[in-house]
């Protein structure tokens, strides 16, 4: 049995920026952080003497004979494309909702593929694991994603990531220090209930990024060089009101990116006192990141009781073995 443990990352810069689609020909950034919540993946073969080859076990449940009858899509192809033909039960378990925005697909990607390769008995670094975790699904798996999620949940840690014309990627640790701890405080998560499929959303804007979206995109890059030197020697408040710049540019890459229940929350947490905020992801639904001070954020959750707050805290760990009973060791 092998168990890995795959952290959720937070945006704040740059994304958009992170499609191979605009990088190849303009380069791009991001800055983002990973948090204390995460997705779990437990692999083991399958006993011989069970009727069925492949158990999956996800929202849904399962047991069947042959890799192509498997309906979980990356399951499926994932085993496919490393050609494993023994015979597995796979369990995911994730801290938080899937299709929220929290980079939950590319996560368990990551996981995934990190058990997988131990089976086959091969390592892989942080930065291989985050360049086959995007190879597979944007070329095997033929989605319209960016390359940030990957890189950040192998990685772990608040990082600026670059994303170069040459393909090559290259991730700029940002240590601890007071403001970000300060700016860790200041944040919360809320969960707007809207699940949504982020790669509907990005298909309505991916393909125009050179065209129409240009100026939005290179606002929102430099955003990641603003926000690098708040947090390096800046007032940890400005960050929260870049927050709000950069969404009201992410906003306007494409109409659904927004709805009238988001832009209703966000108003009205700007109203009690936060300066500042984005939707997390592609858009559409999931988790709203607002900059509030903790003094504010009662009289906020107060006036609406109906909204859920995630308590969460940075972290400097990505994608990890916890567990590995085939090799007997943990990485």
């Amino acid at each position: 049995m092998i168990v890995t443990k795959t952290p959720y990352r937070i945006s704040f810069f740059g994304g958009g920026s992170d499609y191979p689609s605009w990088y190849k020909k303009n380069g791009g950034a991001v800055l983002s952080t990973t948090i204390d919540k995460h997705i779990y993946i437990t692999c083991r073969f399958s006993p011989q003497y069970f009727k069925e080859k492949y158990r999956i076990v996800w929202r849904k449940i399962e047991n069947v004979k042959n890799i192509n009858q498997i309906n979980h899509k990356a399951v499926r192809e994932l085993l496919k494309y490393l050609k494993i033909n023994n015979g597995l039960e796979i369990h995911y378990h994730g801290d938080l909702p899937a299709r929220s925005g929290m980079g939950s697909s590319s996560s368990f990607t990551v996981g995934l593929m990190q058990a997988l390769f131990r089976i086959k008995n091969i390592k892989l670094n942080k930065l291989e694991l985050a360049k086959k975790s995007i190879y597979f699904e944007q070329k095997v798996m033929g989605e319209v994603v960016g390359s940030q999620d990957q890189t950040s949940a192998s990685f772990g840690g608040f990082n600026k990531i670059t994303f170069n014309k040459n393909n090559s990627i290259s991730v700029k640790k940002i240590p601890f220090t007071k403001n970000i701890q300060k700016l860790n405080n200041n944040l919360m998560l809320i969960y707007t209930g809207i699940s949504r499929t982020a790669e509907k959303i990005a298909n309505q804007y991916a393909n125009k990024l050179n065209t129409d979206k240009r100026k939005s995109i290179m606002n929102i890059i430099r955003y990641v060089a603003q926000g690098e030197k708040i947090l390096r020697s800046g007032d940890i408040d400005d960050f929260g009101r870049l927050l709000h710049d950069t969404w009201l540019e992410k906003k306007a890459l494409s109409k659904m990116i927004s709805n009238s229940k988001i832009n209703d929350i966000y108003d009205n947490a700007m109203k009690n006192g936060a300066l500042g905020g984005k939707l997390l992801g592609a858009g559409g639904g999931g988790f709203l990141l607002m900059y509030m001070k903790k003094e504010k954020r009662k009289n906020f959750f107060k006036k609406n009781k109906k909204l859920t707050n995630v308590p969460f805290n940075f972290t400097n760990s990505g994608s990890k073995i916890i567990f590995d009973q085939l090799h007997g060791k943990k990485s």
